[in-house]
């Protein structure tokens, strides 16, 4: 097990690369703790294999060091690193069997046949393999293959950190949960390092005890799953994270709130004592569409709203409703009444964030 640090890294395909634009990781430093399980989060494209690809050495940052215990790894092979890493296609020998698929990696360290009988056996108990120790790996299903690709990085006791590639791509949707149940068991029993790559948010949150959220070669946000969801720091992680995704409109600042179109929008002093350093800067309200408040009949605090349009989704409902001049989404529970043509919507100042460009504006304390 390791602790993998990144300091001031930054990778560029481009042999002259000449701005932002140019770097499919910009300047980042992070730390994955010794022994914890994590997520690395974002749509296709945002460099999170890039990042994966630099932390195993199948790739050299352009910029920047990796560090493992303090030890820099730049130029060291992934062997020498001893990552073990399992990619979005399972990689296994076809003409091998399940269990010399597994003892692979114990037998190129020279370790005694007898020991190496123990720590496939356990292993192959562990995903549930142990039926299948004797078949060729060519007969697997695909998500079996998959479960030996894993069992080959755990089967060994010096690895420093698992990746995963998005390693579930591949598997039939009602195995995906059964495997990523299985990862999260894995990782209690051993308390290994692992950092698990997707796209889907759902994976994410039920693996990972900490998720970092990449969006344009940066991570944006590092955080429990109830901190991305309560609390995102980045608009960005309000929009990808939650189904639907955050409601985000743009505001101009007044004396005493902010306004969008026809509607005025109090804000807490602590938030208005920032507005003065904010000018010039594009703001922003947010809001989840599970926390704004619906009724079908006026009520203290709540403006009125025009329906658009309700989604029933069986154990909840989504409205689609517009107010000044922006075209929002609630959230509401199976019971509860949907109003027709007009809705009264209230926005709990607990659940509403100010943004500035892009960013969270804290309250001052």
């Amino acid at each position: 097990m390791a602790e993998i640090r990144l300091q001031n890294l930054a990778h560029s395909y481009s042999r002259h690369p000449e701005g932002a634009q140019d770097y499919a990781i910009r300047e980042m430093n992070h730390v994955w703790q010794q022994g914890g399980a994590y997520a690395l989060l974002g749509p296709s494209g945002c460099g999170k294999s890039t990042l994966l690809n630099i932390i195993s050495g199948l790739l050299s940052p352009s910029e920047g060091e990796v560090l493992f215990d303090s030890t820099v790894v730049n130029q060291m092979t992934p062997e020498q690193r001893n990552i073990a890493q399992v990619f979005q296609f399972p990689v296994v020998y076809d003409t091998m069997t399940v269990f010399d698929n597994l003892a692979f990696p114990l037998r190129n360290q020279s370790m005694q046949e007898a020991r190496i009988t123990s720590k496939v056996t356990e292993i192959a108990e562990v995903l549930e393999l142990g039926p299948l120790l004797q078949l060729k790996a060519r007969n697997l299903t695909a998500d079996e293959k998959q479960k030996v690709s894993m069992g080959r990085g755990l089967v060994r006791d010096d690895v420093s950190a698992i990746l995963f590639d998005e390693p579930l791509t591949v598997i039939d949707p009602h195995l995906k949960w059964k495997l990523r149940r299985k990862l999260k068991q894995i990782h209690e029993q051993f308390n290994i390092t692992m950092v698990y790559v997707t796209h889907d948010q759902l994976e994410a949150s039920t693996f990972a005890d900490k998720i970092a959220v990449m969006h344009g070669g940066q991570i944006v946000q590092f955080g429990t799953p109830r901190e991305l969801f309560e609390r995102p720091r980045h608009t960005f992680v309000g929009f990808f994270i939650g189904s639907p995704g955050m409601n985000l409109f743009e505001v101009q600042g007044e004396a005493a709130g902010v306004r969008f179109g026809n509607v005025f929008l109090p804000l807490p002093q602590a938030l208005l004592a920032r507005l003065p350093e904010l000018a010039g800067k594009r703001l922003q309200l947010g809001i989840r569409p599970e926390f704004v408040q619906v009724s079908d009949a006026p009520c203290a605090g709540a403006l009125a709203a025009e329906v658009i349009h309700v989604e029933d989704l069986g154990t909840y409902k989504i409205l689609d409703f517009r107010l000044g001049g922006q075209t929002m989404k609630a959230r509401l529970p199976e019971e509860q009444a949907v109003p027709h043509e007009r809705a009264w919507v209230g926005f709990p100042s607990q659940w509403l964030m100010l943004y500035a460009d892009d960013l969270l504006v804290e309250e001052q304390p």
